[in-house]
């Protein structure tokens, strides 16, 4: 049988049950404009009833507080998170892709390569009105200096951003190893709570907001599993395991976690990039880490396509001949083209997986100018058993990055200058000129970036074998395209005629220049003139790309995060009603044991029981 003052009991169970309610809701509304706060609720449940062998059976012995928890709903958790990896990378793109249109305008707010190039051959005709003056002369020359100047300023604005991004990489790894261990320390202080059988739910809000940031930088998952008693698999010992992932690799594992590390390459992938690259491995195991694969999301993909991306346009070829010291690609050749090369002088070839150091390649090409066959000469010999493994095996060099980024617009200036500075040296310096084949430079030339010295290039004519260190038009890029030195400081070694007999005034060759302005196609189906169309249409296309889906995945972004913060986040309305609902139980709980108060009295008082 229950005692006389069971009643008080259960009125006292009311009493600290809408307390809790109360205190908990206050704790809400304290931290209605806390970031990341997950609104916690209290959990009550009847007390176990008292058997008390009567009639009725048994009775209520009033309420009790379950827990004190957060609400959350773990599907609006993953569906923010994906979202926040498209978002991140999209916005990254877009504000890099602003950085390099900049590079591409040509209005009244800055000169750009058609008002520049219209300066070089609107001298050009002055000096065909006039061919023997000096003056003219000397004009053309300073437009053409100004021409590869241009070039010059963009490949290092572009580099100056390679070098930017490659930084911000290394930030961006350093942030996510900073989040892990944050995690993982996070994790132990969680479970050392709830082991106790309380609830940590300012610490899950804080290793939340770890993950909604970590989300933004990489493809990140969470799983959750109850750590049970392995004799027992149905009684949960209140602790869990807490895995993160991104991109499908584990990097937090509870309380341990793995680091990344950035690995500077020692030589280039492409032909224009900036010394020092980064590339990203796991820490613990040296494996790649493939941040920027086709399948990535996240700011950090983002920047790996903005540093390294080719438009999948790298080199690649399958091996049909294998020696030592070198190995002959002929078959399925990427690049056929000399002035669509990419690779260095000297860099690493990557074969079934593993990289091989070479220190120079040979090329053949056909009658017609086309390669048909490279052979990389390699730093270290091949085994025997190596050579009859990697036989028949597809090489590349660097990775086929489906996106327009630095060495995309690099690699796109590189072919355009071979093609209109072969152009324009054949039929200044070639032999249908007044020097014939007697002439010992270049007009435009590749300036030695280190020596200074002024390259004079061979003719690629007909089947022959060149190799990267010859002075082939593979030697010229944006960054070191000049006007050779010797005609800067002599404008009379200006060809402006086949035969100076037939008079100073003959132009006929300043005649054929003037075609290459847009008579003559020399790069992707059109003339000089179109170089820079081509450049603001691909520039264009990508940064209204990155506008678009960074603008609808920031719109989904918000739609998501209205959701989550619906069951989520604290709603001032909703908690006041609360304070109202759990007031007024808590009043009748405490006019309950009023109500007892008053009968024991009488009982004990007035009956003398």
């Amino acid at each position: 049988m229950p005692s006389q003052f069971f009643g008080l009991n259960i009125a006292s169970s009311g009493l600290s049950a809408y307390q809790a309610a109360l205190n908990t809701t206050a704790n809400n509304i304290s931290n209605v404009k806390t970031v990341g706060y997950t609104r916690q609720a209290t959990n009550m449940s009847s007390s176990a009833a008292l058997r008390v062998h009567a009639t009725y059976g048994s009775a209520g012995t009033g309420v009790q507080v379950d827990s004190i928890k957060q609400v959350r709903d773990e599907y609006y958790d993953t569906k923010f998170w994906e979202n926040q990896s498209a978002l991140g990378l999209y916005e990254t793109k877009l504000n890099y892709s602003l950085q390099i249109e900049n590079f591409f305008i040509d209005d009244d707010t800055a000169k750009g390569f058609s008002t520049i190039l219209n300066n070089m051959f609107n001298s050009m005709d002055t000096l065909k009105n006039s061919p023997g003056d000096v003056n003219n002369r000397q004009q053309f020359i300073a437009q053409s200096k100004n021409f590869t100047t241009y070039f010059n300023s963009v490949a290092i604005g572009l580099g100056q951003i390679q070098d930017s991004v490659n930084e911000e990489i290394k930030s961006t790894v350093a942030n996510i190893n900073s989040i892990a261990e944050k995690i993982s320390i996070l994790n132990k202080q969680i479970n050392v709570i709830e082991l106790q059988g309380g609830y940590a739910n300012e610490l899950r809000d804080q290793r939340a907001v770890l993950v909604d940031e970590l989300s933004t930088i990489v493809p990140t998952s969470v799983t959750e599993v109850p750590v049970s008693n392995s004799n027992y698999p149905d009684m949960r010992l209140g602790s869990n395991y807490y895995t993160v992932k991104i991109n499908g690799q584990t990097l937090v594992d509870s309380y341990e976690y793995n680091e990344l590390s950035c690995i500077a390459r020692e030589v280039p992938v492409n032909q224009s990039d900036m010394e020092g690259l980064y590339d990203i491995v796991w820490a613990n195991t040296g494996s790649t880490f493939h941040a920027g694969s086709e399948y990535s999301a996240g700011s950090l993909k983002g920047l790996l396509d903005v540093r390294d991306g080719n438009n999948a346009e790298h080199f690649s070829g399958k091996i049909t001949d294998i020696s030592a010291d070198a190995i002959t690609l002929t078959d399925q050749l990427s690049i056929t083209k000399i002035g669509s090369m990419t690779m260095p002088d000297e860099g690493v070839i990557t074969i079934d997986g593993a990289d091989y150091r070479y220190n120079e390649f040979s090329f053949t090409t056909d009658k017609d100018g086309n390669v048909v066959s490279y052979t990389f000469h390699l730093e270290k010999a091949l085994t025997a058993e190596q050579q009859i493994k990697l036989n028949g095996k597809t090489a590349e060099i660097g990775e086929a990055v489906d996106a327009k980024g630095v060495p995309y617009y690099m690699s796109q200036m590189n072919e355009f200058l071979r093609s209109f500075a072969q152009m324009f040296n054949d039929i200044m310096m070639g032999k249908d000129n007044l020097y014939g084949d007697d002439v010992d430079f270049s007009f435009i030339t590749a300036k030695h970036m280190v020596t200074g010295k002024d390259t004079t290039f061979m003719n690629l004519e007909g089947e022959n074998t060149y190799t990267s260190s010859m002075d082939c038009y593979f030697k010229l890029t944006c960054r070191n395209v000049s006007i050779d030195s010797k005609c800067m400081k002599d404008p009379a070694l200006i060809s402006t005629t086949a035969n100076i007999k037939d008079g100073v005034d003959k132009c006929e060759v300043i005649e054929e220049l003037m075609k290459l302005k847009s008579d003559t196609i020399m790069y992707r189906g059109g003339g000089a003139d179109d170089f820079l169309q081509c450049m603001i249409a691909d520039i264009s296309v990508d940064t209204e790309e990155s506008r678009v889906f960074a603008a609808n995945y920031k719109n989904v972004a918000t739609a998501i995060d209205n959701q989550r913060q619906s069951i989520s986040g604290v709603d001032e309305d909703e908690e006041a009603l609360d304070l109202v609902k759990f007031q007024n139980a808590y009043n009748l709980s405490s006019k309950m044991v009023s109500v007892l108060t008053e009968i024991y009295d009488r009982l004990i008082l007035e009956t003398g029981v």
